[in-house]
């Protein structure tokens, strides 16, 4: 499964975990931002298509490691029992001079304690949010991580009363967002005036459990606004291919555009979205769009869910916001008639819009300035011990 290397004395190597398609991008952002300052330092690792352009060796394809839910995980327990134990292996062969861990806590705080054991300094990017589940886990990364660069600014009082070293560098998606503002906007195949956009997730299972209800709704929808038009933005090339098929599935091919690889631009050109919980609710809420947040997950996942998680609201903007500023319909509640309800007064000018317009100019203001990834390059040259 992996492959050894031999690194000359003057180079430092880093091993990156990223198992999720959000993780890969945020790393590859980071990667470049580390390699524009110092290119002798080399990286290999468990990452995806980004990462892998970035230049970094990729020793487990991210797309065998993302799974969603309880039951999802269990179906795949043997795969990633073997995963891990060829990458702590990885780990004592190539003894990296660093490990950089990203999101994915199920697998990487595990990882984290084994490369503790061994002497090799864990740096965590992307924090795991056990500020909102299993708090308990908050004294562990104490112990086994070295330094915490985080993307949320209320992440360093999480670990105010620990021995944790936590940089706040700002969100990394607040520069791409940027520039894509200042593009000159393409031409995307909307039908009709009121543009709605679709973001159903990037892994599979999100797809296959949140898309139909986001489809059924644009169906309501249409029924109280006859121009409305929608995009569904695909995060991956194997996202696009799974929503195309769901939209035959479901007989509804033909009858909203599927493009992958132009989500900011297809939010910049929306009146308002659906939003699938997680990452893209923060990039919804940096292109200045409205939303509506939507999570559907297996039965046994809910339920062990709600056991766990200690925070009101499960979108990250909302979160951010301290306050319910976007609608949120999870699980039973998200259904066509509350989605297409709710998403209606944003889609007119008025106070309903107007009001959650400048909420999202205010979390954006949260998140830091531009430059994220360049703070957090630097961090992970200075614990390298390297000049930055």
């Amino acid at each position: 499964m992996f492959s050894g290397q031999n690194l000359g004395m003057n180079k430092k190597s880093v091993m990156i975990v990223a198992g999720e398609i959000s993780g890969d991008m945020h790393a590859a952002g980071l990667l470049r931002a580390v390699h524009r300052r110092d290119k002798n330092v080399v990286f290999f690792g468990i990452g995806g298509d980004a990462l892998e352009k970035a230049g970094m060796e990729i020793t487990v394809p991210a797309r065998e490691m993302a799974v969603l839910g309880l039951s999802e995980v269990l179906r795949k327990y043997f795969f990633f029992r073997k995963t891990f134990r060829a990458t702590v292996a990885l780990m004592r062969a190539r003894r990296p001079d660093a490990v950089l861990l990203v999101d994915y806590p199920g697998f990487n705080l595990r990882l984290a304690a084994e490369a503790h054991k061994l002497g090799i300094k864990v740096i965590y990017y992307i924090c795991p949010q056990v500020w909102a589940w299993n708090r308990g886990r908050i004294p562990f990364m104490a112990r086994n991580v070295d330094c915490l660069i985080s993307i949320f600014p209320f992440e360093a009082d999480v670990f105010k009363n620990t021995s944790l070293k936590v940089e706040f560098v700002g969100h990394p998606l607040i520069a791409p967002a940027a520039a894509a503002c200042a593009e000159s906007p393409p031409e995307l195949p909307w039908a009709g005036g009121a543009h709605v956009a679709i973001l159903p997730g990037s892994r599979r299972q999100e797809i296959d459990l949140i898309l139909p209800v986001m489809l059924k709704a644009a169906a309501e929808l249409r029924k109280k606004i006859n121009s409305a038009g929608f995009i569904i933005a695909a995060a991956s090339p194997e996202a696009e291919g799974r929503i195309n098929q769901v939209l035959a599935e479901m007989k509804m091919s033909g009858q909203c555009a599927v493009i992958e690889g132009q989500t900011r631009q297809i939010l910049r050109q929306a009146a308002a979205a659906w939003v699938c919980s997680g990452t893209a609710t923060v990039e919804t809420a940096l292109m200045r769009c409205p939303m509506v947040v939507v999570y559907r997950v297996r039965l046994l996942t809910y339920l062990a869910g709600r056991l766990l998680i200690r925070v009101p609201f499960l979108g990250m903007v909302n979160i951010v916001a301290g306050k319910g500023i976007c609608p949120e319909f999870i699980q039973q509640a998200a259904t066509p008639d509350n989605l297409a309800r709710a998403i209606e007064p944003l889609l007119s000018e008025g106070k309903t819009r107007s009001e959650m317009i400048g909420e999202l100019d205010t979390v954006r203001k949260l998140l830091g300035e531009p430059g994220a990834e360049e703070r957090a390059a630097k961090v992970v040259l200075r614990e390298l011990g390297l000049k930055s």
